[in-house]
């Protein structure tokens, strides 16, 4: 899919002022804290009617490979990060058109935008309108994928003191929130980077703070073991706030750096994660990121990959047999609970 140049309110951000003005966004009511699966055929449900999805572009830098690698799981739920290696905001809208023709002709339904809002390569000390320019344009494309959801980080500090990057995290994430309040939009705030990254106290802390029905959490099983923190009490803290899942699982090596394995064959104790989610009546998508052949804040393949791998580049094979290993890790934690 040839890729046209990005739409022009993007363009135009990456030098604009740190002020702006609202634009771009109407009114389409509040989102629910839940998220209801909708026309989920059989061979979908597993334990509480849990949806399983997946970010595409861990299977292949082209939507027909993403398309492809779910559908060849039997799934019909995709998690759009990038398309041809360009961030979902920044495809032109002839390219981002035919995106939602190619989903659609697919019979897949979006469960999420991942968006680099508040992420790994935006400290809290750069110019905020690149992540609000990003979230008018996700407030315009999001209906047209038919989903609410969009991840978002809490920025890394920059080097500013703790003091000063806990104020300017939370404004930033305010008057986000704001916005997708008015747009019909859900932020759903991952534990990774940012102020609030590792830590529960500060996660309930945006949460409760800001108190607004547009902002809740994603869960990410395998972040605490390059974060450094064990996952399930962390889990344990924010689970009722949770709205979203990612699925990966890692490893620590001798010499302290990390690798990713299948679910449930790390030390991120994703069984124990699920469980603990399917008990508090999670309701909706498990969404695999295996991060076995693409990992988007690093440049260079990762250890142990095949030598044909491209750099960061997905692999189809690879992540089939990553929701395989999903859907039997799934099919145990149902069959311990009889």
């Amino acid at each position: 899919m040839p890729l046209a140049d990005p739409p022009a309110e993007v363009a135009a951000a990456e030098t604009a002022p740190a002020e702006i003005t609202p634009a771009g966004i109407t009114s389409a009511g509040l989102v629910p804290a839940e998220i209801a699966p909708a026309e989920i055929a059989p061979a979908e449900i597993f334990p509480a009617g849990v949806v399983l999805a997946g970010i595409g572009d861990e299977a292949g830098p082209g939507l027909d490979e993403q398309v492809a690698a779910v559908s060849e799981l039997g799934w019909r739920r995709l998690e759009l990060r990038a398309v041809g290696g360009v961030p979902l905001a920044r495809l032109g809208e002839q390219p981002f058109a035919a995106a939602v023709e190619r989903i659609a002709a697919a019979g897949i339904s979006v469960v999420c935008v991942a968006s680099k809002i508040g992420d790994w390569s935006r400290p809290v000390t750069g110019d905020f309108a690149l992540d609000l320019t990003e979230l008018n344009v996700l407030a315009r494309r999001c209906p047209a994928l038919g989903t609410r959801l969009v991840r978002v980080m809490s920025y890394p500090s920059g080097g500013l003191p703790d003091a000063e990057w806990a104020r300017l995290a939370r404004a930033r994430l305010r008057e986000l929130a704001r916005r997708a309040e008015d747009s019909g939009l859900l932020l759903v705030h991952e534990n990774c980077a940012g102020w609030a990254a590792d830590r529960a106290d500060r996660m309930l802390d945006l949460i409760t703070g800001i108190g607004s029905p547009a902002l809740r959490l994603l869960f990410d099983t395998g972040n605490g073991v390059p974060y450094g923190y064990p996952s399930v009490p962390m889990l344990r803290d924010i689970v009722e706030y949770v709205a979203h899942v990612h699925v990966k699982d890692a490893v620590t090596a001798g010499d302290g750096t990390v690798g990713y394995v299948p679910p449930g064959e790390g030390e991120s104790e994703v069984g124990a994660c699920l469980s603990l989610l399917l008990a508090h009546g999670y309701r909706g998508a498990l969404s695999i990121e295996p991060h076995l052949h693409l990992r988007p804040h690093l440049a260079t393949t990762p250890a142990g990959t095949s030598a044909d791998t491209t750099p960061g580049r997905g692999d189809r094979a690879a992540f089939v047999a990553y929701g395989r290993a999903l859907e039997g890790l799934l099919t145990k934690i149902a069959g311990d609970a009889q």
